[in-house]
């Protein structure tokens, strides 16, 4: 064989084996921003939805929610949908070194397989519902940032939500009213929720990503002439778990989502918070309830609202994820092309 056609195919393979290491980290980018950036509005969007309990338009589809945050932006700024983004990556960040710590002190399980015991398990449940535990109080903090109207109240810092958060779980600096609810009583629901929310969604990925692996060992199966399968790509390795990934926070954030709602409820209770008026995008409101608990502020939602209340700025939650699924499909698309280009190089490259 030709030395010169020799070197040349192994310099396609090595670009294809950066075009995959560059896909990898295309991939995990994307999915990255999808789900903390580019989102964040509508999630902003639906959580003053699910606490004004005074409002009479619900957003239950999405046509209604791009109109009022068009008018939000219009008169608060571009970036006024993304108020508590900062908070949140500390509150991600928090419950990380949470869950790290507990781990290393404890023989709790941060990880675990379809190969660990019922034991196993059921410690990796019990480190994530002391993980959720230990940053409820940070959790509640950055809700506050994430809903309370700019127009009403000074813009925070990053780190306010670990202050704020301390304050409210030793309760000094905070609000002293009747209303405010202690966190031991928010306790239990947090945590279940949390709890809950982890199991649905780890098992829907777990399911979706069997489906994805036995459908791949059906098309890449050994053929008659004893061929080994072809190498996975890095879209067979990456795309099966982001799209797991996908329907398993989808599936959990619908099923859960009047939970969501009542827990957010609970959380603002007694802040003193003023939320943008989210009927129409102009003026502001305060949030005023006075629910005894979890089962109180249920029947309450239920009686005065009906239950569609429990699903206020369920558009949003639409919006949510058709910008995530369109990034993943646009991920999709880009890595497909760049592979076909590839490939057409590669051919040129064998015709020489």
């Amino acid at each position: 064989m030709d030395p010169k056609y020799v070197l040349e195919e192994k310099e396609v393979e090595h670009v294809s084996e950066n075009m995959q290491r560059f896909a990898g980290f295309g991939i995990g980018i994307a999915t990255l921003l999808s789900e903390n950036v580019l989102c964040h509005p509508f999630i902003v969007f639906r959580r003053q939805c699910q606490v004004h309990q005074q409002a009479y338009r619900y957003h239950l589809q999405p046509f209604s929610v791009v109109q009022v945050i068009v008018n939000l932006q219009r008169h608060q700024g571009s970036f006024t949908m993304w108020k508590g983004i900062g908070s949140s990556f500390v509150v991600q960040g928090l419950t990380l070194g949470t869950e790290a710590v507990i781990s290393e002190v404890t023989p709790l399980c941060k990880e675990v397989t379809r190969f660990s015991t019922l034991k196993e398990v059921a410690g990796h449940l019990a480190l994530k519902a002391l993980s959720i535990a230990v940053t409820m109080p940070f959790y509640s903090a950055s809700l506050v940032e994430s809903v309370q109207s700019d127009i009403a109240s000074e813009r925070p810092g990053v780190f306010d939500c670990i202050k704020e958060g301390l304050c409210r779980l030793v309760g000094w600096g905070t609000p002293q009213t009747t209303r405010l609810l202690p966190m031991y009583a928010l306790l239990l629901p947090t945590v279940s929720h949390g709890l809950v929310k982890y199991i649905f969604t780890s098992g829907i990925q777990y399911l979706v990503q069997v489906v994805f692996h036995e459908a791949q060992k059906l098309r890449h199966q050994v053929e008659e002439d004893g061929n080994p399968p072809p190498p996975r790509s890095m879209m067979e390795a990456y795309f099966p778990e982001l799209l797991a990934s996908f329907l398993g926070s989808l599936f959990a954030d619908v099923t859960l989502y009047p939970f969501e709602t009542i827990l957010n409820r609970l959380h603002i209770q007694g802040t003193r918070t003023i939320i943008d008026n989210i009927d129409y995008g102009y003026s502001v409101v305060p949030i005023s309830t006075r629910y005894e608990g979890f089962s109180d502020c249920f029947r309450s939602v239920v009686k005065d609202e009906g239950m569609l209340g429990l699903y206020k700025g369920f558009g949003a939650l639409i919006l949510q994820y058709a910008i995530h699924a369109a990034i993943l499909k646009l991920t999709h698309v880009i890595y497909t092309r760049l592979i076909e280009d590839l490939l057409v190089v590669s051919k040129k490259k064998e015709e020489e």
